[in-house]
């Protein structure tokens, strides 16, 4: 028996450049990702979405776009990360350094995806493109995809 937690990632997007962070710490640590984490009781996920992006990065922003959903299962590991997955374009503040990310502007044609995780270079590309979607993504490790699908819906 499976159980799932919440989870955000919001990817900053001002073309022809995204904001990643480099993980210092914890859970994919040594990775580029977007600004996330759980979600806390009695919050929202756009809330939770907000909390996370400022506390990782100094950044608020007035607009979340909604891009995706992705479930990730990690063999060994009866718990699922069901991510919810935003998009903003706009922000207010100064990217700066927290004690769990190091921000960093890259060109959209620079994105460092083999020091991401391996299953980003599959769902980052529709968030660029502004498409939405839904996912699956079955781990081995932090490494090794086993399966997964993905696909573009209207609504999420």
């Amino acid at each position: 028996m499976c159980t799932s937690r919440l989870f955000t990632l919001v990817l900053v997007v001002q073309p022809p450049r995204v904001l990643l962070g480099m993980k210092k710490r914890g859970f994919g640590a040594g990775l580029w990702n977007g600004f996330g984490g759980k979600v806390q009781p009695g919050e929202s996920i756009e809330e939770a979405a907000r909390r996370e992006l400022l506390e990782e990065s100094g950044l608020t922003v007035d607009t979340l776009q909604k891009m995706g959903e992705i479930t990730f299962e990690f063999v060994g590991n009866s718990e699922l990360m069901e991510v919810h997955i935003f998009r903003a374009d706009h922000f207010h503040g100064e990217p700066t350094e927290s004690d769990e990310m190091r921000p960093q502007w890259f060109q959209l044609d620079e994105v460092p995806f083999k020091h991401m995780w391996a299953d980003d270079i599959y769902w980052f590309p529709l968030v660029l493109q502004k498409k939405l979607f839904r996912g699956y993504f079955k781990f081995q490790g932090q490494d090794t995809i086993l399966e997964h699908t993905l696909k573009e819906v209207e609504e999420v």
